[in-house]
Protein backbone atom coordinates (compact mmCIF):
# COMPACT_ATOMS: atom_id res chain seq x y z
CA UNK A 1 0.00 0.00 0.00
CA UNK A 2 1.27 3.57 -0.70
CA UNK A 3 0.12 7.19 0.20
CA UNK A 4 0.73 9.94 -0.69
CA UNK A 5 -0.42 13.31 1.09
CA UNK A 6 0.18 17.24 1.26
CA UNK A 7 3.44 17.64 2.88
CA UNK A 8 2.28 19.04 5.97
CA UNK A 9 2.07 18.48 9.56
CA UNK A 10 -1.35 17.53 8.71
CA UNK A 11 -0.39 15.42 5.95
CA UNK A 12 2.26 13.07 8.14
CA UNK A 13 -0.71 12.61 10.85
CA UNK A 14 -3.30 11.04 8.19
CA UNK A 15 -0.32 9.23 6.80
CA UNK A 16 0.48 7.68 10.82
CA UNK A 17 -3.20 7.05 11.12
CA UNK A 18 -3.62 5.02 8.16
CA UNK A 19 -0.44 3.08 9.63
CA UNK A 20 -2.85 2.15 12.23
CA UNK A 21 -4.97 -0.08 9.78
CA UNK A 22 -2.22 -0.90 7.29
CA UNK A 23 1.13 -0.64 9.26
CA UNK A 24 3.17 -1.91 5.96
CA UNK A 25 2.13 1.30 3.92
CA UNK A 26 4.76 3.31 2.22
CA UNK A 27 4.90 7.03 1.85
CA UNK A 28 6.29 8.84 -1.64
CA UNK A 29 6.61 12.10 -2.80
CA UNK A 30 6.29 13.19 0.97
CA UNK A 31 10.48 13.66 1.62
CA UNK A 32 12.65 16.63 2.41
CA UNK A 33 13.99 16.65 -1.15
CA UNK A 34 10.71 17.05 -3.03
CA UNK A 35 9.60 19.85 -0.51
CA UNK A 36 13.04 21.71 -1.25
CA UNK A 37 12.61 21.42 -4.59
CA UNK A 38 9.14 22.94 -4.76
CA UNK A 39 9.87 26.08 -2.62
CA UNK A 40 8.11 28.51 -5.38
CA UNK A 41 4.84 26.61 -4.12
CA UNK A 42 5.24 26.90 -0.37
CA UNK A 43 2.47 27.99 1.34
CA UNK A 44 1.06 28.20 4.92
CA UNK A 45 -0.99 25.73 6.87
CA UNK A 46 -3.25 27.31 8.49
CA UNK A 47 -3.78 24.81 11.88
CA UNK A 48 -0.57 22.87 12.36
CA UNK A 49 -1.14 19.89 14.61
CA UNK A 50 1.74 19.50 17.34
CA UNK A 51 1.02 15.64 18.44
CA UNK A 52 3.81 12.59 18.66
CA UNK A 53 3.05 10.24 15.70
CA UNK A 54 4.67 6.93 16.66
CA UNK A 55 3.88 5.08 13.03
CA UNK A 56 6.36 7.33 10.71
CA UNK A 57 10.02 5.95 9.45
CA UNK A 58 12.85 8.25 10.99
CA UNK A 59 13.10 10.07 7.94
CA UNK A 60 9.29 11.09 7.77
CA UNK A 61 9.63 12.09 11.69
CA UNK A 62 12.95 13.85 11.14
CA UNK A 63 10.56 16.21 8.22
CA UNK A 64 7.40 16.11 10.57
CA UNK A 65 9.38 17.42 13.79
CA UNK A 66 11.11 20.30 10.81
CA UNK A 67 7.18 20.85 10.17
CA UNK A 68 5.61 21.37 13.21
CA UNK A 69 8.45 22.72 15.13
CA UNK A 70 8.62 25.37 12.51
CA UNK A 71 12.50 25.00 12.25
CA UNK A 72 12.31 26.02 8.00
CA UNK A 73 9.60 28.05 8.02
CA UNK A 74 6.53 29.27 10.19
CA UNK A 75 3.56 26.96 9.35
CA UNK A 76 4.98 25.26 6.17
CA UNK A 77 3.18 23.63 3.56
CA UNK A 78 3.45 21.92 0.50
CA UNK A 79 0.01 20.80 -1.15
CA UNK A 80 -0.11 18.03 -3.00
CA UNK A 81 -1.52 19.53 -6.12
CA UNK A 82 1.98 21.88 -6.42
CA UNK A 83 4.24 19.31 -7.10
CA UNK A 84 5.62 19.02 -10.76
CA UNK A 85 3.60 16.56 -12.47
CA UNK A 86 7.08 15.41 -13.90
CA UNK A 87 8.06 14.70 -10.07
CA UNK A 88 4.95 12.52 -9.92
CA UNK A 89 5.59 10.78 -12.93
CA UNK A 90 9.02 9.35 -11.72
CA UNK A 91 7.38 8.85 -8.68
CA UNK A 92 4.77 6.43 -10.03
CA UNK A 93 7.21 4.82 -12.30
CA UNK A 94 9.22 3.74 -9.37
CA UNK A 95 6.16 1.78 -7.90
Amino acid sequence: MRYWGDLDTHGFRILDQFRMIFPHTTSFLMDRNTLMQHEISWGDEPKPTTVELARLTPDEAVLYDDLRFNRIRRNLRLEQEFIRFGKIEEAVACI
